[in-house]
């Protein structure tokens, strides 16, 4: 249980001054760049399972600090959740108000210590990441109460954290509004470091990119589909704007579409069969690359693909040749029916999965003598994608991306261990004499992960080993 008896210790004096501070707060809300964007519906809430699923995520990517600097202490051990969850949606809610709580982790902590709930309140410590992530909800609906379903089931905890929250509102409301006022700030949004600000308004104008299934259907049926549902062929995408798209410039088979159009897209069946797949641009120029080096008969090794949706996208631009795909560094879902079962709902047969890592694969594998082309896409710090949370749950990506999103940066540290594991993938793929081409690819902002290690790893070649003439042989960095 969480035992309240804060809300009885303050005189009327200072309960005038924090209802005059609350009032501030909710007011200036309407000023918050980051809420009240034209066009955009009031925030409701959401449904408990997504305020679970959201702490344990919290949990796992929230900043740990020194000893001495410790506001509220977090339990080790996840919430227990209704059932595991595979609905996209509510993964993708979930991942995003992870991520927003973690962008504000010292502001809510703050909060919740100046609101008296810490200490006034015996929360149990495994209950703190859940106080997180519904509290910055709760303020990002400016302090109004959820609108829930009546087929929605209930959470016990979800439901005690909201009630305390609720007895708590005047208090919070109070907390930010001083806490904005310390730092001359109309929203909350405008405390985040300049870094991340500069990220999230990039983020928020670079369009969405989605590839046509040709194995399904032509692109000319694609164009027809979309404009029976009210979307019209342009040149190029605006920011905002209408029912539009474009074809991408540089993949023939890439539409382009306004990042507001996600959910109405989601909803159309040109998605749902699996004939339009939404993916980072990186990917596509990635397989277009590869494409552009093969012969009708040549195969292809990739390795670490992170989404099999990379994967399909190399088997359909490959459907008319007779290449094989050879995939690596999946073992945990080598054996997934599901997977199989992806593949055959997007019409791919050309894909074999090997069970070994790619370090441990013998550049002689007898498996691999026609491979002429490489695909090398190794973990990276990531910063280069627009949207982290499509990132994860589209590519595997660990959810440690969103903790250095927040930070606006990567770790010398991490840095470093990133790009020695690139380098020893790269030199590896480089041992492959009878590959002809190697088409390297990440989603980093980094040199130390992109043209540094491509320099070190030509400096490793060995100049001695001749290779047979080739079209379109050398060693390609895709950014």
């Amino acid at each position: 249980m969480l035992n309240s008896t804060g809300e009885l210790e303050f005189s009327k004096e200072n309960s005038t001054e924090i209802s005059q501070l609350a009032s501030l707060a909710l007011s200036h809300d309407a000023a918050s760049g980051e809420n009240n964007s034209a066009g955009l519906p009031e925030k409701t809430g959401y449904p408990d399972s997504v305020y679970v699923m959201a702490a344990n995520i919290f949990q796992g990517i929230r900043i740990e600090k020194s000893p001495e600097k410790v506001l509220i202490k977090y339990g080790s051990e996840p919430l227990q959740s209704l059932s595991e969850c595979e609905d996209e949606s509510v993964q993708r809610s979930s991942y995003e108000l992870a991520f927003s709580a973690l962008k504000y982790q010292d502001i809510l902590e703050t909060i919740l210590i100046d609101s008296y709930i810490f200490p006034s309140t015996t929360i149990p410590d495994h209950l703190s990441s859940l106080i997180i992530v519904m509290l910055y909800d709760f303020q990002d609906r400016k302090f109004q109460a959820r609108l829930l379903s009546d087929n929605e089931e209930s959470i016990a905890e979800v439901q005690e954290v909201e009630n305390l929250l609720i007895s708590f509102k005047t208090k919070l409301a109070a907390a930010l509004a001083r806490y904005r006022i310390k730092h001359d700030a109309l929203s909350i949004y405008h405390i985040l470091p300049e870094t991340v600000r500069n990220q999230e308004l990039r983020a928020s104008t670079l369009p969405l990119y989605a590839w046509i299934n040709t194995c399904k259907i032509s692109p000319e049926e694609v164009y027809h589909s979309l404009k029976k549902k009210g979307y019209h062929k342009v040149k190029s995408v605006p920011h905002i704007g209408d029912k539009v798209f474009a074809v991408d410039q540089h993949c023939y088979d890439v539409l382009i579409f306004p990042s507001h159009l996600k959910n109405d897209l989601l909803n159309i069946d040109l998605f749902k069969e699996y004939k339009l797949i939404f993916q980072d641009k990186s990917r596509s120029l990635a397989v277009h690359s590869i494409k552009a080096l093969l012969n009708m008969d040549d195969d292809i090794l990739m390795v670490n693909t992170g989404s099999w949706y990379t994967v399909a996208h190399m088997s359909v631009l490959t459907n008319n040749n007779t290449s094989k795909i050879f995939v690596c560094g999946v073992q945990s879902q080598a054996k997934d029916p599901k997977l199989m079962n992806l593949f055959t709902k997007m019409g791919c047969k050309n894909v074999e999965i090997l069970p070994e890592t790619f370090i441990n694969i013998d550049s002689k594998d007898h498996r691999l003598q026609k491979v002429k082309v490489i695909l090398l896409l190794p973990r990276c710090s990531g910063l280069g994608v627009s949207n982290p949370v499509e990132f994860i749950l589209n590519e595997h990506e660990d959810t440690g991306l969103l903790k250095d999103f927040s930070q606006g940066g990567t770790s010398e540290d991490k840095l470093h261990v990133l790009a020695q594991q690139q380098y020893e993938q790269l030199t590896h793929a480089m041992k492959f004499t009878k590959a002809q081409a190697v088409v390297y690819c990440t989603c980093s902002v980094y040199p130390e992960e992109n043209e540094a290690v491509v320099k070190k790893a030509l400096e490793f070649q060995d100049h001695g080993i001749k290779v047979q003439p080739y079209s379109g042989t050398h060693l390609r960095q895709c950014l």
